[in-house]
Order: C-alpha cells, then sequence, then structure tokens
C-alpha cells in the first residue's frame, strides 16, 4: 500500500512540479547512485529540495528511497506524521537521542543494511535561500560504518528561493542542481567532512551565478 502512495504522489505531484512547473535543470544525472545501499547527501533551503531529489529515481526504486528527517518536526502532528512516513517514506531521526542513550541514526543503519538509498541534509535544517550553512558530522558516522557505500554529494540552487522556510507558495524560478563524484570514507572525520565541503563548494560554483557565491558564501 505505502509503495503504491508513494508511487501515485511521484506521478500526480513530484514530477509535474519539478520537472513542469519548476523545470528544474541536472547536471551529471549519470552519478545517481542506481542501487543501494547508498546515500545522497545534499544542501536545504526548501521542503522543495526532498520533492526534487526524489524526482530523481525512477518509480521502480522509489520505494528505497528514504528521506531522513526530524523526527520532532514531521511527526508532531497526526496528518503530517501519517504523510511523511507514507507516502514521503522519511526516516524519522530523534534529534538530541544521544543524550537520551539512543543512538539516533540507528534507523539509517537498519536502512542501508536493507539496501536502501538514504537522502541526508548535513546541515540539518533548511537554512537562508542560496547560503550554505556548516555541516553536523552525523554523515561521517555513516561514512564510517559502510565504507564501501557511497556518500554522492548534490547541491540545489534555486529552490529556497521557489519556496523559502516558512512558505508554502510556490513560486517558479530558475532552478539547478550539480550531482557530484561520490564520496567514501577517508579515515578521519574531519578530512572527510572537509572533502564534503569542498565537494559542495565545487558544485556550487558549477550551478549558481557569481553574485550568489560572493553574497551568499559563509565559508
Amino acid at each position: 500500500m505505502k509503495r503504491l502512495l508513494r508511487i501515485a504522489f511521484m506521478v500526480l505531484v513530484a514530477y509535474p512540479v519539478v520537472l513542469i512547473v519548476l523545470g528544474v535543470s541536472i547536471r551529471h544525472r549519470e552519478r545517481i547512485p542506481r542501487r543501494g545501499p547508498a546515500v545522497l547527501v545534499a544542501n536545504h533551503n526548501s521542503h522543495l529540495d526532498t520533492l526534487t531529489l526524489l524526482t530523481l529515481f525512477p518509480l521502480s526504486m522509489i520505494h528505497k528511497v528514504r528521506p531522513v528527517a526530524a523526527a520532532d518536526y514531521f511527526l508532531k502532528s497526526g496528518p503530517m506524521a501519517w504523510f511523511s512516513l507514507n507516502v514521503i517514506g522519511i526516516i524519522p531521526i530523534v534529534r538530541g537521542g544521544a543524550q537520551q542513550g539512543i543512538d539516533p541514526l540507528q534507523p539509517c543503519y537498519d536502512a542501508l543494511d536493507r539496501g536502501e538509498i538514504l537522502l541526508i541534509f548535513p546541515e540539518g535544517t533548511r537554512g537562508e535561500p542560496e547560503q550554505l550553512a556548516e555541516l553536523k558530522s552525523g554523515v561521517s558516522f555513516i561514512a564510517k560504518r559502510y565504507p564501501a557505500v557511497p556518500i554522492v554529494p548534490a547541491y540545489t540552487h534555486g529552490l529556497g528561493k521557489s519556496m523559502p522556510k516558512g512558505s508554502f507558495m510556490l513560486v517558479p524560478h530558475f532552478c539547478r542542481l550539480a550531482i557530484g563524484k561520490p564520496l567514501f570514507w577517508s579515515g578521519d572525520k574531519e578530512q572527510f567532512m572537509n572533502t564534503l565541503r569542498q565537494s559542495f563548494n565545487h558544485l556550487r560554483e558549477r550551478v549558481c551565478p557569481p553574485e550568489f557565491i560572493s553574497n551568499g558564501d559563509q565559508t
């Protein structure tokens, strides 16, 4: 049932919005992982980010693509929880779980063990349009535990303008998405996170006009 719901949502909502209304252009689509286990990591400025990343995958795979999202936000109400779990297929993560003796990443480990593909936003939450915030290190723990699993970076531009944080009104804007080369665990957390940030910066230069890089750069 969940698989049918997700397919219906993709066909009736996600593909028309992303491909027709927004007309997102994509660089290096061939780098998208075609089977799991794998991790796709991206910058995060809008709810449209998840929608856009889901459209990168064929319908036959969509049930195995799992956005990772904060449980305290997406499960806070009954209707939102039902939609997030059954239609979007999120993996809810308990923020601050480590302080409660819970490994917040265990659901991600379980999903990778099932051969699924994770969508992760290392910034942790939606930021300001066209700005890259500091990256949280959770993805490095996943990379360390699964050194053979590809961590594929992606960078979006324009989605934060089309539907910024706090807005649910869609405004068509010129949108681009670039997919980077896969990264693997390097043996050192700081080095891995630096490589990931460098990859994001490289992709940003490929999709953002220069004025956005010079004015919005927080690095």
